[in-house]
């Protein structure tokens, strides 16, 4: 009995030792996560300027769908995310690929380059592609020098070539971040599967489809998802590239927010009503992912 007594009472002391390391953890993440989730929440209900809100109750969802405004910024955003996350992942996966060859000679020199976009400052590489991409920026210089284009393509003021602007500039940034996932998984892939696939009479092009995309299935569910999050939470390079012009044409949802709060008259309660937008299209989204991955327990 007394044998039982001390082992409860050492289960409670692992327990409560336990609990004292992730304490800490829970309260900060309660804190600066959940309390602000659930404030933004209750301030999508009210209205008005600055601090002086009132409850509304839905009128700020109901303005979300006669709001041209965010209407343009949804339709930018999405071009982003249907356009760049496709080329993102699979340029990632065909870069790592490459880099996976044993016999490449300076694959670590090649590594490290294709991720070092991602450790660099936002407004730093922001403000770099705004001067290459200037009318008389290093681009149009080596295009017309090379006698592709005639004329300076306006990349910062046309609508069109703005776009495509930002959509260099957050696949430069963040292809390597995909990159390094879908590598580190190759490398746990057990070369003897390709031996058996090259006996057998499988070249390159079936073993990357066969083999190689299905045991990365997880990981491309992963970074579609993380990149289709990152996506639709651009900020940084619109607003440090383009600033949403020319007239709203780069706007995305987050500058959109970043306006209605401190740009145009304070309207919080509107803006965190737009912020939780995105929360439901990630949601949406993320469980279209989920089922066209067929990721379920009896795939």
């Amino acid at each position: 009995m007394k044998a039982m007594n001390t082992g409860d009472s050492l289960q409670k002391k692992n327990n409560l030792t336990g609990w004292a390391f992730v304490l800490l953890a829970v309260v900060g993440i309660v804190a600066f996560y959940f309390y602000p989730m659930v404030q933004a929440l209750l301030l999508s209900f009210k209205s008005g300027v600055g601090a002086n809100l009132e409850f509304t109750g839905l009128s700020n969802y109901k303005r979300l769908f006669i709001d041209t405004t965010f209407r343009t910024a949804l339709f930018n955003t999405f071009i982003y995310l249907i356009i760049q996350v496709p080329v993102m992942i699979i340029l990632g996966l065909f870069i790592s690929v490459l880099l996976n060859d044993s016999t490449l000679r300076f694959r670590s020199f090649f590594r490290t380059a294709i991720f070092l976009p991602c450790v660099t400052s936002l407004v730093a590489y922001s403000v770099v592609f705004k001067y290459l991409f200037a009318p008389d920026g290093m681009v149009n210089q080596a295009l017309m020098g090379l006698h592709i284009i005639g004329d300076p393509i306006q990349w910062i003021t046309d609508p069109f070539w703005a776009k495509i602007t930002i959509i260099i500039a957050v696949t430069w940034r963040w292809t390597g971040y995909n990159m390094i996932f879908y590598l580190s998984s190759l490398q746990n892939i057990d070369q003897s599967i390709y031996e058996a696939a090259r006996i057998d009479g499988a070249n390159a092009f079936t073993q990357f489809f066969k083999i190689t995309v299905p045991l990365l299935k997880p990981i491309i569910l992963f970074t579609s998802i993380t990149s289709t999050i990152g996506t639709l939470q651009i900020f940084d390079e619109i607003m440090n590239i383009t600033k949403g012009g020319p007239g709203n044409a780069t706007m995305s949802i987050s500058q959109y927010i970043y306006n209605l709060s401190f740009k145009y008259s304070p309207d919080f309660g509107y803006a965190a009503t737009v912020s939780y937008s995105i929360v439901i299209l990630i949601i949406i989204l993320s469980i279209i992912q989920f089922k066209v991955a067929g990721d379920n327990k009896n795939g």
